[in-house]
């Protein structure tokens, strides 16, 4: 199944079977409890929208793609949503890791929840804090805009508080419109194709494959069944023949 429509930048790749390992994109996606995180990344990576998911406990969805003509493996972090308390945003903990994880984060709010809304400012200031030196990109996210009756965040408040943090803006609704989904995280796959890769994964590449060299003549190499079994038969048919000549 491709992952884009009538477009070529993104498509999906079939995985050679010896090919070096491909550049990883790795993508954060942050925001309150039920504001459709879960259903962004799934119709993204999938086309499809699925309305009813279990507590999201924090999966991570990969897939193989070409950006910009480029082999790449996308890692998507779903993330357990955000509480709001009397001290401001309660989050779990790993959430944090994921946010030092990656490479580019999704802050994602309902437009029919104005709490969710209100949970940016402060979800960027982690971002900020977690990143250091090393601010990940940040997009922001507007979900459920086909929920017209149901809005409780003006339409023109996303993009002044995109504006305000210094960010893109986009307004989907992942139930109606893959186009939308697809158009954000693209941009997105899009800005990190053009980002140097990290020093670290390009070195720990190199010296994972030189480390992986160095072990191979300590890993006992795995034996085939059809050998085994053919093994098997030959002792059968040993012992067989020692029995017969014993007996005689």
């Amino acid at each position: 199944m491709r992952l884009i429509q009538n477009m070529t930048t993104i498509a999906e790749c079939a995985a050679p079977e010896h090919r070096v390992p491909n550049r990883v994109m790795k993508i954060a996606v942050i925001g309150g409890s039920g504001v459709g995180k879960t259903a962004l990344v799934v119709r993204f990576l999938t086309r499809r929208f699925i309305g009813d998911y279990e507590r999201n406990a924090g999966n991570l969805y990969s897939r193989e793609v070409q950006v910009d003509g480029e082999q790449v493996t996308i890692q998507v972090q779903d993330t357990p949503g955000a509480e709001m308390t009397d001290n401001g945003v309660s989050l779990p903990d790993h959430v944090s890791c994921s946010i030092q994880w990656a490479d580019a984060v999704v802050l994602v709010y309902s437009v029919t929840d104005r709490r969710s809304f209100d949970q940016i400012q402060q979800l960027h200031q982690l971002v900020t804090r977690t990143g250091g030196a090393n601010v990940p990109p940040v997009i922001l996210l507007a979900n459920k805009a086909d929920l017209v009756h149901l809005r409780g965040v003006d339409s023109q408040q996303g993009p002044l508080l995109a504006g305000t943090l210094g960010c893109s803006f986009y307004e989907v609704s992942a139930s109606e419109d893959y186009s939308q989904v697809h158009d954000a995280f693209h941009r997105l796959c899009c800005q990190l194709a053009k980002r140097p890769p990290p020093a670290s994964n390009s070195s720990n590449n190199s010296v994972g494959a030189a480390t992986e060299k160095r072990r191979l003549p300590l890993i006992p190499r795995p034996k085939s069944p059809n050998m085994q079994d053919l093994k098997r038969r030959f002792k059968q048919a040993l012992s067989a023949k020692v029995r017969t000549v014993t007996s005689v």
